[in-house]
């Protein structure tokens, strides 16, 4: 017989769950407005005003919107039931809106910013309504449902909407959020439409009004292709227009689809801005150049958007999700990147085919989302390759009409020549004129190879970068993760001797991967856009940077390092930092090389920097057998190596790289250290800690 029930109980919360839910759950200042700003967006508004500093105070923020609002009844039943929604999103708001979420714990960590919570709703029905949070009253009971929230209704002629003032703020707002709250405002809701009615998101700050500024720019009329695509049914076309909106070529499904088989997505578009940032791009417009990179830099990159509003992180710096910089390392040439173009994925998904994480990290890899990823990428190829034809077209048109140029040229002076009356002055200006064909064409034929070189430097850099993305991603990885399992069932294995049969092979086999992780690493780290561009360049911290690449690699090639440098002071120059790693790297596997062709147990490596009034001094040394078998002249000559497998092109790119930052640099053939020496001087402009020290 069961016992008899004489009291029931339910489940309560501790209101440590609240941090948990709150801070934990989503920890950064920008993601918790943009989740109070989701809801301006669910509750059909078409303003979202942010202020960070409202009245001068900066540890209030105020979220303020023209929405439907909410009544007492809405606020208990729904904005106050966390982890629970009164949202469908299968239902359409009165706008035509999907509602972007329906757990309602993203609010919860956005009102737990401040430690009060203050909301004011006006639903239109002559009253708002009020209710104050104050977290530090849940500090004091044992459970959450102890503290009682009373919703205030007051007379009000204000117009719909609502207002959550979040005051005290648990960390203050630095710059970094301020930054990263204008990109997601702008990106929260499509940038792209100005279409009356839609979801408008302001930001409001006196003391970051320039990143204010930023939520309300728009560069798209500079960009010089903009790419529409469209999938209908399973079906895609495209087009590429101009900067005039004329169009310059067209695509049907069969053009653009690789397997030339359905798209099985709901109905998308892609429209990708492309720009070419050049300053002769812009010099006759009203734009500055430093303006439009800028805006790139923050809100460049693939961006998708469902039912109206973006999900997170497609588009973000560092989110690559189509790859496109892999495919510009790949063939450079008319393809763009995610720093010179910006661009929207659109899709209406009634059915919910495409599913986000339940931690609002993106989508779940199913095969609907790679087959929009295959659509996306097949259109940002079909553009490529249409702009890769015209270029090419381009350049065979330019050659003939040079050939055409020159015929006309030599014509025209053989036919001056010949006009002149003197027989010796004639023979002279015939002899002399002859000598400049000649000369021409030697200059002519030692430039061919000079690109052919460049041409063979550039395929072999484009096959390293490729590699070394490719390698740094699923191989290596799986082989690290194979040799922890393998070592793991070793180890538990009563039967195997670990320490004596197998310890030493797995050592070496680890040595072995880090060894590729670093060649990757150093390859990719090279190839990155931002350290080619020219600015403040630390000489001291680049040496730092490429020795610390390579310290798993010397390790592994029982190459002991010895760097010194001259402390307390950071030297700088103008220049790129890549042109700096450049001339280290180069030199680090000149000294590799040495090594591989000398009889030595020890192989030393030792690189000093030093610094004087205005000029900083690199010396790298090894103990190798030193330069032998070729001059001091010939080391700088392209295509000039000792080397069986060599290319030659190492130290071309030192000298050129050096004679670039205003430098200059020798070599010993036997130094110090008994191999050869390095000595590099570049000017500087001036010295400060460079925020390292």
């Amino acid at each position: 017989m069961a016992d008899v029930v004489e009291s029931s109980a339910r489940i309560r919360f501790s209101p440590a769950i609240l941090r948990r839910l709150g801070e934990e759950l989503n920890p950064s200042i920008d993601q918790g407005i943009i989740e109070l700003a989701k809801n301006a967006y669910d509750a059909d508004a078409t303003e979202c005003n942010v202020w960070l500093d409202r009245d001068g105070n900066p540890r209030t923020i105020v979220i303020d919107d023209d929405g439907s609002g909410m009544t007492a009844d809405d606020i208990l039943g729904g904005w106050l039931v966390l982890g629970g929604s009164t949202k469908n999103t299968h239902e359409l708001t009165p706008r035509g809106r999907r509602p972007a979420g329906n757990k309602g714990l993203g609010r919860l960590a956005a009102l737990r910013l401040g430690r009060v919570a203050h909301l004011r709703s006006r639903p239109g029905d002559g009253y708002e309504y009020s209710v104050v949070i104050d977290w530090q009253r849940f500090e004091s009971v044992q459970t959450v449902d102890d503290v009682e929230l009373e919703v205030e209704r007051i007379p009000s002629a204000a117009p719909q909407g609502t207002t959550i003032e979040l005051r005290q703020l648990r960390q203050p707002i630095g710059r970094v959020d301020a930054r990263r709250l204008a990109r997601a405002l702008v990106l929260l809701a499509d940038p792209f439409n100005d279409v009356k009615g839609s979801f408008r998101p302001h930001l409001h700050s006196d003391v970051f009004a320039d990143l204010a500024a930023q939520v309300e720019q728009r560069y798209f009329d500079q960009a010089e292709y903009h790419l529409v695509a469209s999938v209908r049914a399973g079906i895609a076309s495209a087009q590429v227009e101009d900067w005039r909106g004329e169009a310059l070529w067209t695509a049907t499904h069969e053009n653009l689809s690789r397997s030339n088989s359905p798209y099985e997505i709901p109905d998308s578009d892609v429209e990708l801005w492309a720009f070419i940032l050049n300053a002769r791009s812009f010099q006759s417009r009203p734009i500055q150049l430093a303006a439009v990179r800028e805006w790139l830099e923050s809100f460049g990159g693939v961006h998708i958007y469902v039912n109206g509003l973006r999900v997170a992180p497609y588009g973000n710096p560092g989110n690559d999700w189509l790859d496109m910089n892999l495919a510009r390392a790949r063939s450079p040439e008319e393809r763009p990147s995610t720093n010179t173009s910006i661009g929207r994925v659109r899709v209406t998904d009634a059915q919910d085919l495409l599913s986000q994480k339940t931690d609002r990290s993106g989508f779940i890899e199913t095969p609907a989302f790679e087959e929009l990823r295959r659509f996306a990428t097949d259109s940002l190829n079909w553009m490529a390759h249409k702009r890769l034809e015209a270029a090419e077209h381009k350049r065979r048109a330019a050659r003939v009409e040079v050939a055409a140029r020159k015929t006309r040229s030599e014509k025209a002076v053989a036919d001056s020549i010949e006009q002149v009356q003197d027989d010796e002055s004639k023979a002279a200006l015939q002899l002399a004129f002859g000598q400049y064909q000649r000369d021409r064409d030697r200059e002519a034929e030692t430039l061919k190879r000079e690109v052919q070189l460049y041409r063979t430097l550039s395929t072999a850099g484009i096959t390293a970068a490729t590699f070394a993305h490719e390698s740094t991603g699923n191989p290596l990885k799986v082989i690290g993760t194979s040799l922890t399992g393998i070592e793991s069932r070793l180890k538990r294995n009563p039967q195997v001797d670990y320490d004596s049969d197998y310890a030493a092979a797995l050592t070496r086999m680890r040595a072995a991967t880090s060894a590729l992780t670093v060649l990757s690493t150093a390859t990719l780290d090279l190839i990155a856009a931002d350290k080619r561009r020219p600015g403040k360049v630390y000489l001291n911290q680049a040496v730092r940077d490429v020795c610390s690449n390579f310290e798993a690699f010397l390790v592994g090639r029982a190459v002991q390092l010895d760097l010194k440098i001259e402390g307390g002071r950071e030297p700088f120059t103008r220049g790129s930092a890549a042109a700096l790693e450049s001339i280290v790297t180069n030199l680090i596997n000149n000294a590799l090389s040495a090594f591989e062709q000398s009889s030595n147990e020890a192989r030393l490596l030792e690189i000093v920097t030093t610094y004087d009034a205005d000029t900083w001094h690199l010396a790298v040394s090894d103990n190798g057998p030193g330069i032998v078998g070729i001059t001091l002249d010939e080391i700088w000559l392209p295509g000039h190596t000792q080397r069986a497998q060599g290319t030659g092109l190492g130290l071309t790119i030192v000298r050129d790289s050096v004679s670039d930052l205003g430098g200059r640099v020798a070599a010993i053939a036997n130094g110090t250290l008994g191999g050869a020496t390095f000595t590099i001087d570049i000017p500087t402009i001036g010295e400060d800690d460079g925020g390292l020290f």
